[in-house]
């Protein structure tokens, strides 16, 4: 459940890897800290139309991916979620972000990028049940349940599972895509959305138990990320290193977003200074973490406008403050 607000991130600057410092004892989340030096290659790169045109690429394939069909009522339901204004596209961005740094075609990457924000909305329905998280709002509209009810709620997610896998063998071009390649994206979904990845987390965020905050957070927040990063990895046929250092960054990328929820929200209820400090100490780990990850396609291809996009990921999941609405 990657970056589920109801803005799109844009920042006119990029992440690059910096000295630690020593955080103030009391900060907003906006005041962790921000890389305002541009990244590699970014002074002549034009962020807002990157995003801007692949958010409305991937908007376009996603309402073609998901037209209404008999019986209407479970696609309606379907649609209202997936094509929600104001959705990020987080997962999908960072697919083809990821895709694209190893010189992979955009085009190649598109069905999966979409198959991913089906499954990112999937998870989204099923997390705002009554008997889950029992959230009656996403995205500042009423969450899929409350419109049309928990059973078709459920429904609309569990026919989403299976249309992203399907999506992914029927649309991906074999002539950019060897069917070896498209196996691995599908194992790498199934085991994020699975037992060991986002079903893990939901479970020890209903029953408890003793298990460490930073476990519900790697995966029930953190896989997702992961699982986007990878795909587009695969996509754009990097080494099992590379792969390894996208794992690592999607999962802080992921995790240090909802850290600075949870930040903003214990500010809200007027917990205590400790509890603040450690989570911001952990925000600013996760944040140096992902950079840190980017920083070894720094050293190896030095640098370049492919970069860009992922560090302002880094820098949205930490501030916020830069955003553009749709």
């Amino acid at each position: 459940m990657l970056f589920s607000g109801s803005a799109i991130p844009l920042s006119s600057f990029c992440s690059l890897p910096e000295k630690p410092h020593t955080l103030p004892m009391k900060l907003s989340p906006a005041a962790i800290r921000s890389s305002s030096s541009s990244a590699p290659g970014s002074l002549n790169f034009d962020l807002r139309t990157y995003w801007t045109t692949l958010i409305t690429e991937i908007n376009q394939k996603l309402d073609e991916a998901i037209p209404v069909k008999h019986p209407a009522g479970i696609y309606e339901a379907m649609r209202y979620s997936v094509l929600a204004q104001g959705a990020k596209r987080a997962p999908p961005v960072m697919c083809v972000a990821a895709c694209e740094l190893f010189g992979g075609d955009r085009l190649a990457a598109f069905p999966t990028a979409c198959a991913l924000e089906m499954v990112h909305a999937a998870s989204l329905i099923h997390d705002d049940l009554p008997c889950m998280d029992d959230d009656p709002v996403r995205r500042g509209k009423p969450s899929n349940h409350t419109v049309y009810g928990s059973g078709m709620a459920i429904l609309a997610g569990d026919a989403l599972f299976p249309l992203a896998f399907q999506h992914i063998v029927s649309h991906t071009p074999p002539d950019l895509v060897p069917r070896a390649t498209i196996l691995r994206l599908i194992t790498e979904i199934a085991r994020t959305v699975g037992s060991t990845g986002m079903a893990a987390g939901q479970y020890v965020d209903l029953e408890g138990g003793p298990f460490p905050l930073s476990f519900v957070q790697e995966k029930k927040f953190g896989a997702m990320g992961e699982c986007s990063a990878v795909c587009g990895g695969l996509l754009g046929g990097a080494t099992e290193d590379e792969l390894q250092s996208l794992r690592r960054y999607g999962r802080a990328v992921g995790m240090l977003y909802q850290v600075v929820d949870d930040i903003t929200e214990d500010k809200k209820k007027s917990y205590d200074g400790g509890a603040e400090k450690g989570m911001m100490e952990m925000a600013e780990e996760l944040k140096d973490k992902a950079k840190k990850e980017l920083q070894v396609f720094d050293n190896k291809y030095g640098g370049g406008d492919t970069l860009v996009p992922l560090y302002t990921f880094v820098d949205y999941a930490a501030h916020r403050h830069f955003l553009l609405p749709l």
